[in-house]
């Protein structure tokens, strides 16, 4: 789940600037500089995406061109890349109950070698959803 959006900055008079998604409604923040703006508008994206696409089952927007977007004066676009797994496990770890089948003989060689099935499962899932993404 990786993207890159335009974001449109504004550069204010502090020398801050202000930033939007114009292809994301309520998709903005700030920052202080460059450099912690582009930090705030990944962050943004991400959650926007994860939050509010991703997890309610909403279709991601395409991104616009930078030939779509008209700027005023003193606006630029700087595309901003996020990932939303890599979001998701930092921010979304509330723990969710499976119940699960497996083998009896399985189950009684687990036990015996003391094994918390939860952490397995979790390691082998992150393995496996993280080699379907190619990383």
């Amino acid at each position: 789940m990786r993207y890159a959006f335009p974001a449109v900055f504004t550069p204010e008079d502090n020398g801050q600037f202000s930033i939007y998604f114009p292809d994301l409604e309520g998709c903005y923040t700030c920052g202080d500089s460059m450099q912690d703006g582009i930090l705030m508008a990944q962050d943004i994206l991400a959650y926007t995406l994860y939050d509010e696409y991703e997890k309610k089952g909403i279709p991601v927007p395409v991104p616009s061109t930078i030939a779509d977007i008209r700027l005023s004066g003193g606006e630029f676009i700087n595309f901003i890349a996020c990932d939303t797994i890599v979001y998701a496990m930092r921010h979304s770890n509330r723990a969710v109950k499976k119940t699960l089948t497996i083998p009896e003989w399985l189950d009684f060689a687990a036990s015996e070698r003391g094994l918390n099935f939860s952490q397995v499962l979790q390691e082998a899932l992150k393995k496996k959803v993280l080699a379907d993404d190619g990383r």
